[in-house]
């Protein structure tokens, strides 16, 4: 067998995978070994062995075995005791490794121009996400292009437009104005046209800068957008609005509420929405964070003013906890939450994994939020999980995740659409 350290060099990394019959994936368990089953391997199939392989759906498998072949998916995937490899088959050990699947980011503010955009995407790539959808702004033509492109070690990128205010002065995004129904149809109907990936609406006065977005006009964005199979989140702040936003029919929070607790009557608005997605987005910690983890990434002279900054401030602190009460709580009733970083940071999904298990969910529940609930939120329906027929994106790190979310941080390798990433630079 080769040693995992040959996974660093030498290795031609072409993977992909043929339709194969799958294993059933199988948390840890004790009882008897399952009883093996030889696998007959498409050419060009590459076998990976002896990493403890968490699923995304919730599920572990230790000491899994897993296959990629010619068409960059997975195709075998189960616990290494119930498989019989093909006499010759040489896997690649990944023993005392972890594997997960690629992370994917819901909410990021992404470069404008081409250029600029492709070097976010690589980015991302490199710290371990697949795709990352940038909301609210405007893209122009040539970015809108890039929805649907493929690019080897690049993530994904997808893209919610313009989004649509009530008039902020001032603002760089460049949202939709819109001061009446009409007008918040029209501009539906183009982004519609331009083939975007879902609509966003800010209904928040800015700490009382702006008029916010009143509820007749986002109320025509929902419906003319649920009319043209688009669905709606929205950038909130206060209580009262997202129980409005709610009943107006919304589809997900890309915020967390930020003003107070939430209430009895919100979760249930929440859980009486199976389909409802939250991304919270929270804030900085405001406590001091030792950075030291970029220092192979990132030049001393960015790093620096990074780490300078990473320090205890208390209204911070009290800013987070009330929003990380509140995830706890939607986390804990059962509200689908998935993963977003607003701004353009590519080790983001990171910080707020951490943030997350910080605010009160289990490092298992944040993974899931960080890979299938977030594919399935961009209705990316091949990424997300480690499973049969899945697109081969994937992360192999060195520690468990399971453990301490910081070892996200850990990584080994990162494999986009069955390709390894080369991240010898960032």
């Amino acid at each position: 067998m080769m040693r995992t350290a040959t996974l660093r060099s030498g290795l031609e990394w072409i993977l992909a995978l043929g339709a194969l019959g799958a294993l059933a994936a199988c948390s840890e368990q004790s009882g008897p070994a399952p009883t093996a089953e030889r696998a007959a391997l498409p050419s060009g199939t590459t076998v990976f062995q002896g990493a403890r392989v968490i699923v995304g759906d919730g599920t572990v498998i230790e000491n899994a075995t897993f296959t990629v072949g010619p068409d960059n998916t997975f195709g075998l995937v189960g616990a290494t005791a119930a498989v019989q490899l093909p006499s010759g088959a040489m896997p690649i050990d990944l023993a005392g490794l972890t594997v997960m699947p690629a992370i994917v980011d819901t909410h990021t503010h992404l470069s404008r121009d081409r250029a600029g955009l492709m070097a976010d995407l690589k980015r991302r790539a490199y710290f371990g996400v697949s795709a990352a959808m940038s909301l609210g702004q405007d893209d122009g033509d040539v970015i809108h292009a890039m929805r649907r492109e493929v690019i080897p070690g690049h993530a994904l990128y997808r893209t919610a437009g313009r989004g649509f205010t009530a008039p902020e002065p001032g603002r760089t995004e460049i949202p939709y104005w819109v001061t009446t129904p009409e007008q918040a149809r029209a501009g539906v109907l183009e982004q519609a046209a331009l083939g975007v990936d879902i609509i966003k609406v800010w209904v928040d006065d800015r700490a009382g800068q702006y008029a916010k977005l009143q509820p007749e006009i986002y109320s025509a964005i929902i419906d003319e957008a649920h009319r043209n199979g688009l669905r709606v989140t929205a950038h909130e702040y206060y209580l009262a609005d997202a129980k409005a936003l709610v009943r107006a029919d919304l589809d997900a929070f890309a915020h967390g509420v930020r003003d107070q607790d939430v209430d009895d009557e919100f979760v249930a608005l929440l859980k009486a929405r199976t389909d409802f997605v939250v991304v919270p987005n929270l804030p900085d910690r405001g406590v001091a964070t030792d950075l030291s983890w970029l220092a192979s990434t990132l030049p001393a002279e960015q790093l620096a003013p990074l780490q300078a900054a990473a320090t205890d401030r208390p209204e911070a602190q009290a800013f987070f906890a009330i929003q990380a009460r509140n995830l706890e709580r939607l986390s804990r009733e059962g509200v689908k939450i998935a993963l977003g970083t607003d701004g353009n940071v590519p080790w983001g999904a990171h910080l707020e994994m951490a943030d997350m298990v910080a605010a009160g969910m289990t490092p298992a529940q944040v993974l899931v939020a960080a890979t299938r609930n977030a594919a399935e939120f961009l209705r990316i329906p091949d990424a997300g999980t480690v499973a049969p027929g899945q697109s081969a994106d994937f992360i192999v790190l060195e520690a468990n995740p399971l453990d301490d979310i910081t070892n996200t941080r850990r990584i080994r390798d990162v494999f986009l659409r069955g390709l390894r990433v080369d991240r010898s630079a960032y």
